[in-house]
């Protein structure tokens, strides 16, 4: 929110009123100290989003007054595109945005868009799904097994495969959508993809060519996150990988069937970061740890007591200048269940986490497997040391901003330490995670050893 010119006049009243106080404690000896987390360098900003439930951190913040709280006065502002949202960052009219988990760690290495770009807040887990056409389902269905009439999950790509074989026989090529080339969605695509044996395609940015679609049996392209639905329903795409409302709303429009979730890909997978620039986390340092403060707080009210706000957040995401969605179809998700062909709502209650987990920890094994994607897509051309992407991540995510908000708000009462990781010993290397669609176990420490264990991909010494 803007402040008022009164409001703004109040503050600093009260600011200076605080500062006389403890000046007069200095000189009088009284027991006063200034608070360890510094005022705010800066007050008045504005953050960017797209619209997608995921977003609900900002939002919560916002609307319960979390950021007002730490003296932040917010405007959150909805971005055409995730393009325009990391531009509009880098340049600065944005101080800070919703952001893909490969936004930062893109622009960082010079993929795309060259810039430093940080995080010190993972805003979820899991939240998204891939969707495809009714005639694609219809094709499917044959191949998928059954049980008491209905479709048993998780649902592979393996049996999307023969229909994709049908198409291209056909000659005709099989389009799917994602958000963009460094998202979640992509990565979760292609992970789910190669693992049905189909292969999405190479990108090879030292030969001119980010199509990604070298050797692509399933052709990948771009589609923002709210036109997904009505591109599919054209016939321009066959289905697509995205967020929540945009899985909900083609079963709300009967136009196609969502197949999978990203937590059955991968339970538990981290989604959306909150990024700043490098050089605006460097000028305004109290005022980074105050907005992981309140995002800290409107990440713990939206998983409270096992999810007991979610109602009052839908109501909230529902607002034209938030998601601006059916209150139906985001609750859809956004209240532990999940439907997929229309009618059969299953329950997924981790499919929206925003704490617990450790959800908001910007763990260094995140980066990292985003890393891996990259090299094993080709945006990440050339072969890559295991400390080359350790060091990345390091660059990348700010664990040590979010422990300073996070025992802040431990100090103030607002938080207990348990709900956190141990900060004294926590290395940003989760343990090993087995839980994947295709069995493979990820082991942050060792990205290499991790890339030779697919099929399909590149991996190595290995150069398109």
């Amino acid at each position: 929110m803007k402040p008022s010119t009164s409001l703004l006049t109040l503050k600093h009243t009260l600011k200076a009123a605080a500062s006389a106080l403890l000046l007069h404690a200095a000189c009088t000896g009284t027991a006063w100290a200034e608070p360890e987390l510094g005022w705010p360098e800066k007050e008045e900003l504005k953050f960017g989003f797209i619209k997608l439930t995921d977003m609900a951190p900002l939002a919560i913040a916002y609307e319960k007054g979390f950021f007002e709280d730490e003296g932040l006065y917010v405007t959150l502002e909805a971005q055409a595109n995730w393009k325009v949202l990391l531009d509009r960052v880098i340049d600065g009219q944005l101080d800070g945005a919703h952001m893909l988990a490969g936004q930062p760690l893109g622009a960082t290495i010079g993929y795309g868009t060259k810039a430093h770009i940080v995080t010190a807040f993972s805003m979820d887990l899991n939240g998204n799904g891939i969707t495809v056409s009714n005639e694609i389902w219809d094709a499917m269905r044959p191949h998928i097994p059954q049980q008491n009439g209905k479709p048993v999950h998780p649902i592979k790509a393996d049996y999307l495969k023969p229909v994709v074989e049908d198409y291209r026989q056909a000659g005709k090529p099989f389009k799917m959508g994602m958000v963009f080339p460094v998202s979640t969605h992509n990565y979760e695509l292609r992970y789910w993809l190669a693992a049905g044996g189909i292969h999405p395609g190479f990108y090879a940015p030292h030969k001119g060519d980010t199509s990604g679609q070298i050797d692509a049996q399933a052709l990948l392209s771009v589609t923002p996150p709210p036109q997904m639905p009505a591109t599919m329903e054209a016939g321009t795409i066959y289905g697509y990988c995205v967020g929540e409302p945009w899985n909900q709303q083609a079963v709300f429009k009967e136009i196609g069937v969502p197949v999978i979730t990203d937590y059955e890909i991968w339970k538990n997978n981290p989604e959306k970061v909150f990024g700043v620039n490098s050089e605006w986390a460097k000028q305004y340092p109290n005022t980074h740890i105050r907005v992981v403060k309140a995002m800290i707080r409107a990440a713990m009210w939206l998983d409270a007591n096992n999810n007991a706000n979610r109602p009052e957040a839908v109501k909230i995401l529902a607002k034209s200048n938030y998601v601006g969605a059916d209150e139906k179809v985001l609750a859809n998700s956004m209240t532990g269940t999940f439907e997929y062909e229309k009618g059969d709502k299953r329950a997924v209650p981790d499919f929206n986490v925003f704490f617990r987990y450790h959800a908001t920890y910007p763990y260094y094994s995140d980066a990292i497997w985003y890393l891996t994607q990259m090299r094993r897509w080709g945006q990440i051309a050339q072969p890559q040391t295991d400390s080359w992407y350790l060091e990345t991540a390091k660059k990348v995510y700010r664990p040590d901003v979010y422990a300073k908000a996070a025992k802040s708000l431990i100090a103030e009462g607002k938080a207990e330490a348990s709900a956190f990781p141990d900060f004294a010993t926590e290395t940003g290397i989760k343990p090993a995670q087995n839980e994947f669609i295709d069995g493979v176990t990820y082991d942050g420490s060792e990205p290499n050893a991790y890339l030779q264990r697919f099929a399909i991909g590149l991996k190595g010494e290995t150069v398109l």
